[in-house]
């Protein structure tokens, strides 16, 4: 996939970070939370002489100006960069130093509501205006393509969790925040209608892309560059209502008596068995990714089979060490479970001579002992609170 320029869509990434790092009264305190029902680029503050909101360019130049503001402009960038490669799992996030200088050479507009916000000391006693501008204009100029910033919608949908690291990058505090200015201004002008129509989270950008959040189910990245007389992307739009059309994925089709959609986050029940032997199968394969979606999908990770035996009995039994320590570490699964035989995965692993993890699973027994009187179903609880969503 070719690299694009993320454009507005680091809007709420950069936002992020700061709520993150700076809590949000600070950060409202120089930016507001309405929709401004302006475009993008105005020349407009609120009544207080305030940004309306930091997905507009008045607000995001404001943030801008709050993140490390007495550090050099490199350690500042490289600062941010730092955060957006965490929160894209480390899929490709780039810079491209053309677009850098170009947006400096031609930002004539950004440069008048950079001067209008010094007019009215809408920036921090200690912040340099010059240097905000430029700080804005390098993080319109990162590059990322479609599955990069798809993770870091993912990250975003899953309570700052990256999906594929599970790093905490962001608190819940700051997505919480992030995603609800997404929800009610992040479409430009056509916000209000994207919320009626589409009822998600999400950001748009000139470059033709359109970040979107499914809070707990997943994000997406689609990209195509033709705008419609707003800003958007044309098919951008069209795709997310479609989705939403098919998926109940609105905000508002959980409720009651509403005319039921697709819901891909639900099991199929028509074979009760089957998902034992799936789960069977991936800890046979050392298959930590099926693990993974089966755990995110409420299977119990638990489940026997008909010799009583669990995944962990036929993961230890294989000598598949990742899918061992994640059933341990992260499902939380008993290991002291005896099948038909009396064997319990620590025996298995001894039997068949796996070192790794015999080491794995009896430093996981020391610990377990304080949590084994836990009933399972709060055990199945801290393993989805652990790994929450996306595929």
């Amino acid at each position: 996939m070719h690299s694009r320029r993320a454009k507005s869509c680091i809007k709420p990434l950069e936002y992020a970070i700061a709520i993150h790092e700076l809590g949000s009264q600070h950060v409202h305190r120089y930016v507001d939370k309405e929709p401004s029902g302006l475009k993008f680029n105005k020349l407009s503050l609120n009544d207080e002489d305030k940004p309306h909101n930091p997905m507009v360019n008045a607000g995001a130049i404001v943030v801008s100006s709050l993140i490390k503001p007495v550090s050099k402009k490199a350690e500042r960038f490289d600062h941010v960069m730092e955060y957006l490669k965490r929160t894209a799992g480390g899929e490709f996030v780039g810079f491209s130093n053309a677009t850098f200088q170009s947006e400096k050479e031609t930002g004539d507009r950004n440069y008048a509501i950079g001067y209008y916000l010094k007019e009215k000391k809408c920036f921090p006693d200690n912040a340099d205006m010059t240097a905000a501008l430029d700080f804005y204009f390098q993080l319109c100029s990162i590059e990322v393509n479609c599955e990069s910033a798809s993770v870091m919608a993912a990250t975003l949908a899953n309570g700052g969790i990256c999906p594929i690291t599970e790093e905490r990058v962001l608190s819940a505090g700051a997505v919480r925040n992030t995603l609800s200015l997404m929800h009610s201004c992040g479409m430009y002008d056509f916000s209000g209608q994207f919320a009626f129509h589409v009822g998600l989270p999400a950001k748009s950008g000139v470059s033709g892309a359109v970040l979107l959040v499914v809070p707990n189910v997943m994000g997406m990245m689609c990209w195509s560059p033709p705008l419609d007389r707003l800003g958007n992307s044309v098919r951008g739009i069209h795709f997310c209502q479609e989705l939403v059309s098919y998926f109940n994925f609105h905000n508002y089709d959980n409720l009651r008596h509403f005319t039921k959609k697709h819901d891909p986050r639900r099991r199929s029940d028509d074979d009760p068995h089957k998902s034992v032997v799936n789960l069977m199968f991936a800890a046979y394969g050392g298959d930590v990714s099926a693990l993974r979606r089966f755990a995110l999908s409420m299977v119990n990770m638990e489940d026997r089979d008909y010799d009583s035996r669990t995944a962990l009995h036929v993961a230890a039994a294989e000598g598949h060490q990742d899918a061992v320590a994640f059933l341990t570490e992260v499902c939380k699964v008993n290991p002291q479970v005896k099948d038909r035989w009396g064997n319990t995965p620590l025996d298995d692993a001894l039997q068949f001579g796996h070192s790794g993890v015999v080491t794995v699973l009896q430093e996981y027994q020391k610990g377990y002992s304080d949590t084994e009187a836990q009933p399972e179903a709060e055990e199945q609880k801290a393993t989805l609170d652990t790994v929450k969503v996306v595929v």
